[in-house]
């Protein structure tokens, strides 16, 4: 099977279970950018000086990828998605990214004021995955909004803290790069 199926070729694009909805949906908008997140992260691992921060990334990455199945299935679907297996957004995920906000906070990184990204590689990188996760957030957010329905609120509690660690640690990699 070519990965040129052309069942887009009319705007529309599937979600889990078959269903098709306009590529220009507010739902599509928010995995899509969710999935420029992710690409952004893949960045700041290949840029990633240490094997900690590679690591920390990678789960994030995984993590995201649960983060857009949940977006990509229309809340009538959500019971079957479960049912079948798939993961949700849930505290559990959000409370890895406090213990990792606190790990980088006790080690102190250095800043002053409004950062002003490209220090180094690595911290451009993660300045450009944090900002990428803060569209990501407010496309989740949008698409929150009524008439669509309500979405699992701790999608938004998980990038809004997603976001957070990533400053901290692209203040980090300018410290440590100088």
């Amino acid at each position: 099977m070519s990965i040129a199926t052309k069942t887009g070729d009319h705007g529309t694009t599937g979600l889990m279970y078959n269903r098709r909805v306009s590529k220009a949906d507010a739902r599509v908008e928010a995995y899509g950018s969710v999935d420029e997140l992710n690409a952004s992260l893949g960045l700041a691992k290949a840029t990633s000086t240490g094997s900690l921060g590679f690591e920390k990334i990678t789960q994030i990455q995984r993590d995201l990828v649960i983060l857009m199945g949940e977006l990509a299935t229309l809340p009538v679907d959500l019971e079957r998605y479960m049912k079948g297996g798939f993961s949700v957004v849930s505290p559990v995920l959000t409370a890895k990214l406090d213990e990792w906000v606190r790990e980088v906070e006790a080690r102190n990184p250095s800043f002053k004021g409004w950062a002003t990204p490209g220090a180094t590689l690595h911290a451009a990188s993660l300045d450009l995955a944090r900002t990428s996760c803060r569209r990501a957030e407010r496309r989740v957010c949008t698409m929150s909004l009524p008439p669509s329905e309500p979405t699992n609120p701790e999608i938004i509690v998980y990038l809004n803290r997603l976001s957070d660690l990533l400053w901290l640690m692209a203040r980090e990699a300018e410290g440590v790069g100088g």
